[in-house]
């Protein structure tokens, strides 16, 4: 109909528009809540009253007396209209224009109505007269709804706060992140709705957060998706993350850290630590919305669920979100939902067919959105659709392959369809088929066209050279709800074809893999793994390709890709696998390279070079998840067939004697491990040369062998050496670069030197923030390391605790808690805390550690020994100084027997049960064990290391406490020269000194470090 207007226009309210409060009922479809929120703000801001009034009649009410139930409230009626709005029941246009003509016009002064599309609506509407608001700015809209109603424009509280109010339906949020395109069929679930809205805005700030529970097909994605848009006005923020996969769904919540303007990098993890503390804080947006769509694993969720004053919403089929979110189930269509969508979609279905539709398919969405697109094309009337249906009905076996409780009918309709797409439009089929070729879920369909030099199969090379007949296919596939079109990048951008993706349904995806030949599914996979190796980025190792690698990953198996005999395919699925380690995923890398392997094995020669790369890989992966044991027997097994084979392959054995050294390293078995490097080295030299990456890589994991043997001034001569090489040949900047420059640091403040150690680790970490940014995993070990020196240092100016108390908080987001680097600054905090009074927290962590290096390493290991000497510190602290005693002595003997006397965790260790024996009356017996640890020291510490110092001080008080004239002489004189060194050495403020100053007995902290 042609636009309605009032005489008078705008204007007609400066010429006598009313400034008396009225009361108006503003009535409204749950679709169009942000608009009618909107127009009962506005009209509340200028002086009047509104009510909200979600309208939805049912079918079998007369019409006439739904409408006139709406006059029973006081004031003026204000419907809010678009064309969908006269399809509520549904009802024909016969009897909405009866009655408009009629009742409506008899009581025209207590009606009106805006109308919010350009679409013509039914011709009665006339009697309305609604103001047009479509494509209208704020202000105009503000000034046509008060002229329409003939009100007063006040010139007041015209336009919102930022951040605060109601915001205008047509702006949406600040950020909008990839939310699905509304659904402008989206039927029903008022209610459900207003109840995740009423759960979500009543919850406690910080445990705002809903899980959509229910089948497949149920509807979750699309209930979350129509929550996003009805509820919008109430949001600053909106972010929605696919959850199918965990790899993907980790990148897209990083990806929030750009939108939100905040300072990080691009490594997962230390985006969604940003994320979650700006969330957490609600700076820069406090109203935020983020939407998990398809969460079903569960383990580790905390780690990346947010909290702070916004919302979370998650849909998934796992019901197991109870214990961490409210959880709402999702149940089927109401019979009038699902017969008010069939006869909305498909015009000539009667009531009484839609209802006979609804009952085949049980209600559930999924199967009645494809029966309702079927119908709505095809035209096709019902009984003969359902005769088709029926007499095609499946085996028990078919129903069961479907699973998730779909009405068996689902499959069959399906069948219908592709039949006669297959005959209308063959080309959607090829589509389609290919689709299965990838994983479920999000879709990177525009490769086909992103790269057409990849190898097609002759029928298949239309889809990149045929742009129309491409659009064609999907638009149709589209409008059969088979696929919903996906844009990955921001909104507003140019798009370029590896941008476009589609979303396949996993339980449409299951059904149409049923009911594609084996020669097509076998042709696509082809066609597929092909496009993913040309999209392969070609480099694992830089942060910038890992969002690519991640939208990659889940479709290497269910293309086919992890069977291919190609090399270049190969390469790609290597890549991918590299990247898992990069980046940190490594249970999903675990989980890849088990694949991998499960298929390769079949058709590749173990000692190939792939298999090699392979296993290299997965070892790298073991050992950064933990399982060191797993890793040395890979890597052992491989070395022996590498050993027997003929030609010999010395590069091969060089790369697994490297990954063995490692595992050795983290067993314990450090000695072996030297042995073994030692002669990585020396082959890495002779094959290579000094200068090779590869060469300093072993040279630098011989210093860290030696560091862990102690002997910390070979150690740093070795990496000074290393970084001297690594500066000259890959410049300052290499990521390798700065792990010299860490090792370097470590070696010199186990060295005593603390304040070398502090000057050159703060230049090293700030390196390392400005190359891979703050939250990268090796920043947070410089971080680690900086937290460590200062704290050895005296922590001068510093809040030492607060910063490693921020450190572990960020080593959980990105490692996990019970990850070994998790584990080891646990065991850090714990002591600092303990030393710094807090037993009660310190207890808590060090309990915790131990614990979890003992499930990790075995009580045997040389970290799990020693961790017993860190508990024994706690019970000694709490005055439980039997307990703490036989503690000390019993690390002191694990330790001694596995590296030995002169090692200097066992020295300290010694230092810790002469104090023990002192402070239990054990005095001689303390005296002794002091007397011979301090000999140790000096020959392997040297005089004036700070742990030879401490034995120097505590084998003075054993000696005064024996209470001899000749003993006391020698403490004397042991205590003053101990004083001067340390004055010398650390300064007369150190912490170290003032202690020996004041008599207070020396201690040594054990530090868990596995290299």
């Amino acid at each position: 109909m042609a636009e309605q207007r009032r005489s008078g226009g705008a204007g007609a309210s400066d010429r006598g528009g009313t400034t008396e409060p009225e009361r108006f009922l503003v009535v409204f479809p749950g679709y169009h809540r942000p608009w009618a929120a909107w127009i009962a703000h506005r009209l509340e801001s200028h002086g009047h009253q509104a009510t909200l009034q979600r309208w939805d009649p049912r079918r079998d009410d007369p019409l006439e007396d739904a409408l006139g139930d709406l006059l029973l409230a006081r004031g003026r009626v204000l419907l809010v209209l678009n064309d969908w709005f006269f399809e509520l029941g549904p009802r024909p246009a016969s009897e909405w224009n009866d009655v408009l003509r009629g009742f409506v016009a008899a009581n025209a002064d207590r009606f009106a109505a805006v109308n919010l599309t350009n679409r013509p609506l039914l011709p009665s509407t006339a009697v309305l007269e609604p103001a047009a608001l479509w494509g209208l700015g704020e202000e105009e809209a503000e000034q046509r709804l008060l002229s329409r109603l003939g009100l007063a424009i006040r010139p007041v509280a015209r336009r919102t706060v930022p951040g605060r109010g109601v915001r205008f339906p047509e702006t949406q949020p600040e950020i909008w992140g990839e939310v699905p395109r509304r659904n402008a069929r989206f039927t029903g679930r008022d209610d459900l709705l207003l109840e995740l809205h009423q759960r979500l805005t009543d919850a406690e700030r910080g445990d705002a957060a809903c899980t959509l529970v229910g089948m497949s097909g149920i509807g979750k994605t699309q209930i979350a998706a129509e929550y996003a848009n009805r509820f919008r006005p109430d949001y600053d923020a909106v972010w929605w993350v696919n959850s199918d996969d965990r790899n993907i769904q980790r990148d897209r919540f990083g990806e929030l850290a750009v939108a939100l303007g905040l300072n990080s990098g691009n490594e997962p993890g230390e985006r969604i630590r940003a994320v979650r503390e700006a969330l957490r804080r609600g700076e820069p947006h406090s109203r935020w919305l983020v939407i998990f769509d398809g969460w079903d694993d569960i383990e580790g969720a905390n780690v990346l669920l947010p909290n702070g004053p916004g919302h979370v919403l998650i849909t998934s089929r796992n019901r197991g979100w109870g214990e961490d979110t409210d959880v709402l189930e999702v149940p089927s269509f109401d019979r009038s939902e699902s017969t008010g969508y069939l006869m909305r979609r498909a015009p000539h279905v009667t009531a009484e067919q839609a209802d006979e539709v609804a009952v085949e398919f049980g209600d559930v969405p999924l199967p009645l959105v494809q029966a309702a697109s079927w119908l709505g094309e095809s035209g096709m009337e019902v009984p003969e659709y359902l005769r088709m249906v029926r007499e095609r009905r499946l085996s028990a076996t078919d129903e069961a392959a479907i699973g998730d409780g779909l009405p068996h009918a689902s499959l069959t309709s399906w069948s219908i369809l592709l039949n006669r797409l297959r005959r209308s439009q063959p080309q959607t089929i090829e589509v389609l088929s290919l689709c299965t070729s990838f994983a479920p879920g999000r879709i990177p369909l525009g490769l086909i066209r992103a790269y057409p030099q990849a190898e097609l199969p002759e029928d298949l090379r239309w889809m990149a050279t045929d742009l129309p007949a491409w659009s064609r296919a999907l638009d149709t596939l589209v409008n059969y709800s088979v696929l919903t079109r996906e844009i990955r990048g921001p909104a507003n951008a140019d798009m370029g074809p590896h941008q476009e993706s589609v979303h396949m349904h996993r339980l449409v995806h299951d059904i149409v893999t049923k009911l594609t030949s084996d020669e097509d599914r076998a042709l696509h996979r082809k066609a597929v793994h092909a496009l993913l190796a040309e999209a392969d980025p070609g480099n694992p190792m830089d942060s910038r390709h890992w969002p690519r690698y991640a939208e990659l990953l889940p479709h290497l198996e269910p293309s086919g890709a992890l069977e291919s005999t190609r090399e270049r395919v190969q390469v790609a699925v290597l890549n991918c696998l590299r990247y898992c380690f990069r980046s940190g995923e490594f249970k999903a890398g675990l989980q890849l390279a088990e694949q991998i392997r499960h298929r390769w094995s079949g058709f590749m020669d173990a000692l190939a070079q792939p298999m090699l790369d392979l296993t290299a890989q997965e070892s790298n992966i073991l050992r950064a998840s933990g399982r060191f044991r797993d890793a040395y027997n890979l890597d052992g097994n491989l070395i022996e067939r590498l050993r027997a084979a003929e030609p010999q392959n010395e590069f091969g054995e060089l790369i697994t004697n490297t990954n063995i050294a490692n595992s050795l390293r983290h067993l314990g078995q450090y000695e072996e491990a030297d042995k073994l490097q030692s002669k990585v080295l020396a082959d890495a030299q002779r094959l290579l040369g000094n200068d090779e990456i590869l060469t300093l890589i072993a040279r630098h994991n011989l210093g860290v062998g030696l560091r862990l043997l102690g002997r910390y001034q070979e150690a740093y001569d070795v990496d000074v050496e290393t970084l001297t090489r690594r500066e000259s040949i890959l410049r300052a900047r290499h990521i390798n670069t700065l792990h010299s420059g860490n090792a370097c640091a470590h070696d010199l403040r186990l060295l005593g030197r603390y304040r070398d150690a502090v000057a050159r680790q703060e230049s090293v970490l700030r390196l390392h923030v400005q190359v891979l940014g703050p939250q990268h995993p090796q920043t947070l070990n410089a971080r680690a390391q900086l937290a460590l020196c200062r704290r050895r240092e005296g922590g001068f100016g510093q809040d030492v605790g607060a910063m490693m108390a921020s450190l572990l908080d960020q080593l959980e987001q990105v490692h996990g808690r019970s990850h070994y680097r998790t584990l080891s600054f646990i065991t850090d905090y714990g002591n600092y805390l303990r030393e710094h009074g807090d037993l009660s927290q310190a207890r808590d962590l060090i309990a915790e550690a131990e614990s979890g290096y003992r499930a990790l390493l075995g009580p045997a290991h040389p970290v799990a020994t020693g961790m017993v000497a860190n508990t024994g510190m706690i019970m000694q602290a709490a005055g439980e100084r039997a307990e703490a005693m036989s503690m000390f002595e019993s690390a002191l003997g694990g330790l001694t027997a596995t590296l030995g006397a002169d090692h200097p965790w066992v020295l300290g260790c010694a230092l810790n049960a002469s104090g023990a024996r002192n402070f239990n009356g054990r005095i001689a017996e303390a005296a002794e064990l002091s007397r011979e640890t301090l000999r140790r020291a000096r020959r392997t510490l040297g005089d004036e290391h700070p742990l030879t110092l401490s034995c120097q001080m505590a084998f003075a008080g054993d000696l005064r406490a024996l209470r001899d004239r000749e003993e006391r002489e020698e403490a004397g004189k042991l205590e003053e020269d101990g004083l001067l060194a340390l004055t010398r050495t650390l300064g007369a403020q150190h912490p170290h000194t003032m202690s020996a100053r004041q008599r207070t007995r020396p201690y040594w902290d054990f530090e868990a470090y596995l290299g």
